[in-house]
């Protein structure tokens, strides 16, 4: 055990190090599709896969790592991801097809994906129960502040050294953390029943199946109506979405539990307004700084200063909307928060119109002030709402729907810019969030009427 404070820091520098590089490669990407699209020659449906990718692969990944921890050991599976994100940031910037970079993706994603569980894990195991809270919130604010900052961070370094420089930025934070693991981790104590069969067993293999095809046809049915219908893939998506429902309520161990989600409703509503919430941000946190570069023609730069008006907005008021909670209750903030979202998102018909920065900065504040408070509140509300048996079951699918509310803004981005990006084009996704930020609005009113 951990105890010295000066060990619990070295401790934590390994770990953050570590955990770190998932906030900065899902948002660092922002100001990197309009240059790889270019690079590439392809269309924005097309480029839109490295966010999809990315966080499909991160919501399976990262339940699957958390299990995979318990039984191979949990500084083994922290340097294995370590390991396969230095892999996949040495092979993307030499990616010949864009194929290949998609692969290299995906094989981040895996990486980045056993981190975080791993790296909770270890502070349970390895930190004082005294300074485990801290620990555990440092955590937590650390990946709010690279997700804050890594639009901005990308912007700069692709002014530097071109897109591919966002890889090559992982080695410094990779190679510390690494070194400092292998020193500092506790040594793993193989479990005596570990057996690959036994981790498959835990593992819902059919499930995960089923929702990764029902998700991906889902996509690819989106993605591909600027150029015809494709049947198949929807048919496809459907019947895995059938499928998928009907194992779920009936397994044991499920990826996502059917039965929860039916028992308690107010709860299922929290995740179904996660999701909405992340839709309208990641809409807006890919899409506007291809908007900025392709349509108002801003520079790299400029385009990563305007995004950081909405993510440290959003930094900002979270760290303030938990006091507010701890006095008030979740659901003032989740109205709050949802006020300001779908004002943000009215509003927004402007900027079609009107380019003025001052305003679109604004703008973009204000929404990100709505998705700061709306998320603590939301989390706040699922932890309230969840039964004392299945809070870690909750708050896994908390974070399953913050990853689905990030593909959903993906597939929506696709459409929406498929050929080009321009003020119309801005014009139909405003009003996509609009229809999706009112309902919110509206739910977040009618069924969390008061504090209980």
């Amino acid at each position: 055990m951990l105890h010295p404070k000066k060990n619990d820091s070295i401790f934590m520098i390994a770990l953050l190090s570590g955990t770190l590089l998932n906030p900065l490669n899902s948002s660092m990407i922002a100001l990197a599709l309009h240059s790889i699209q270019q690079d590439y020659h392809l269309n924005f449906s097309t480029v839109s896969w490295l966010v999809s990718v990315f966080y499909l692969v991160s919501a399976i990944s990262q339940p699957v790592a958390g299990k995979a921890g318990d039984l191979i050991g949990r500084k083994s599976l922290f340097i294995a991801g370590l390991l396969l994100s230095a892999i996949a940031c040495f092979y993307a910037p030499l990616a010949p097809f864009f194929a290949v970079l998609l692969l290299m993706r995906v094989l981040q994603a895996v990486g980045n994906g056993t981190l975080y569980p791993s790296g909770v894990a270890l502070i349970h195991q390895s930190i004082a129960r005294s300074r485990q809270d801290s620990a555990l919130a440092s955590l937590a604010i650390c990946a709010s502040v690279m997700s804050a900052f890594g639009p901005t961070i990308g912007g700069f370094l692709i002014v530097w050294g071109g897109w591919r420089s966002i890889f090559y930025v992982n080695y410094p934070l990779i190679f510390i953390s690494l070194l400092l693991a292998l020193f500092i981790f506790p040594k793993d104590v193989k479990s005596k029943d570990f057996r690959l069969r036994n981790l498959v067993r835990q593992l819902d293999l059919p499930g995960i199946f089923l929702f990764s095809v029902s998700i991906l046809g889902l996509l690819w049915f989106l993605l591909k109506l600027s150029e015809k219908v494709s049947w198949p893939a929807i048919v496809m998506a459907i019947a895995a979405s059938v499928f998928f429902v009907r194992r779920e309520s009936h397994t044991h161990a499920p990826f996502i539990d059917i039965h929860l989600l039916k028992s308690h409703y107010r709860l299922s509503l929290v995740y179904l307004l996660f999701i909405l919430l992340n839709i309208i941000n990641y809409c807006l946190f890919y899409g506007m700084p291809s908007f900025f570069q392709g349509a108002m023609h801003l520079g790299i730069r400029e385009s990563g200063l305007m995004m950081l008006c909405m993510s440290l907005a959003g930094a900002a008021v979270s760290l303030m909307t938990g006091q507010w909670i701890s006095r008030f209750g979740p659901v003032l903030p989740l109205k709050t928060g949802s006020l300001f979202t779908v004002a943000g998102a009215l509003m927004m018909t402007i900027m079609a119109f009107n380019h003025s920065l001052l305003l679109i900065g604004f703008i973009l504040l204000l929404i990100g002030c709505g998705y700061g408070i709306g998320t603590v509140a939301l989390q706040a509300m699922m932890l309230r709402e969840a039964p004392e048996t299945a809070i870690g079951t909750s708050a896994g699918l908390f974070q399953t729907c913050r990853f689905l509310g990030s593909i959903g803004a993906a597939a929506i981005l696709g459409v929406v810019f498929a050929a080009t990006i321009t003020s119309t084009d801005l014009l139909i996704l405003i009003f996509i969030l609009a229809a999706v930020s009112v309902p919110a609005f509206l739910i977040s009113l009618i069924f969390f009427p008061s504090n209980r």
